[in-house]
């Protein structure tokens, strides 16, 4: 059974290390367009496919978008097993933000958990331009995803939670 894959692969937008600059619903500033408030973008698509995708060891990639969609697979498998150590949300909402916050690889760099799926950045400007449509992509999904991890009483949402041990791909970070 094959993995699922994005619905945007015929986006138009600006390739970016082989990935697409796709529209998303926010208000965090970056070089993404805006997405209208009434459908669906590439973040509620990861957070909607990641509970069937993250059980796949492998995902052929078959367009730029596939490879937004595996970033945030990635990701979203790192913000569980972050929040899942909390003991209350205050606690784990605190832990995410700066997780968000926090620098990370690119293309390129020795530390990137992707790099098979993505080309390195021919130029300080294309790794600038992933750099901050990923940031914008990271607090996004990290903003619409916590309140899916935690009941209304402040407890772990067991069905987010049981993925915490699952790794996208079996890889540990983006």
């Amino acid at each position: 059974m094959p993995a699922y894959h994005s619905q945007f692969k015929d986006a138009q937008g600006e390739l970016v290390c082989g990935s697409v600059v796709l529209p998303i619903k926010t208000d965090v500033r970056g070089p993404a367009p805006p997405c209208a408030l009434d459908v669906e973008d590439c973040v509620d698509e990861a957070i909607n496919l990641f509970r069937a995708n993250v059980l796949f060891r492998r995902f052929e990639v078959e367009s730029p978008a596939d490879r937004v969609l595996c970033y945030l697979m990635v990701y979203i498998g790192e913000c569980i097993r972050l929040v899942q150590k909390e003991k209350d949300n205050q606690a784990a909402r605190k832990a995410l933000t700066t997780f968000i916050k926090k620098p990370f690889s690119v293309p390129g760099e020795k530390a990137f958990g992707l790099g098979g799926f993505f080309t390195n950045a021919a130029n300080n400007k294309e790794a600038d331009t992933f750099r901050a449509y990923f940031r914008q992509l990271r607090e996004e999904c990290g903003n619409r995803l916590f309140p899916r991890l935690y009941n209304p009483d402040g407890t772990h949402n067991k069905w987010w939670m049981q993925y915490a041990k699952k790794k996208f791909m079996n890889i540990n970070s983006a």
